[in-house]
């Protein structure tokens, strides 16, 4: 018999728990939960205000250790 959507789900949650902990199946997920809004919408609505050489002055003014990635990429 076919598992559901929801069983697979529960089964998938209950592997990563019993792999990584809950704290970093957490973790886990943060990094591929869709969020909600309308990227698009909202991307135009900055990206409409300012140039192209406005975001490089500022993602220059980032400190170099300000990637939220790094964790991952390691």
């Amino acid at each position: 018999m076919m598992k559901t959507q929801t069983e697979i789900i529960k089964q998938g949650y209950e592997a990563l728990i019993n792999s990584l902990g809950v704290a970093d199946t957490i973790r886990f997920i943060q990094y591929f939960s869709p969020g909600k809004g309308d990227y698009t919408t909202e991307r135009h609505q900055w990206l409409d205000r300012e140039t192209l050489a406005d975001v490089l002055m500022k993602m220059q003014e980032l400190p170099e250790d300000s990637n939220q990635y790094d964790e991952i990429i390691k």
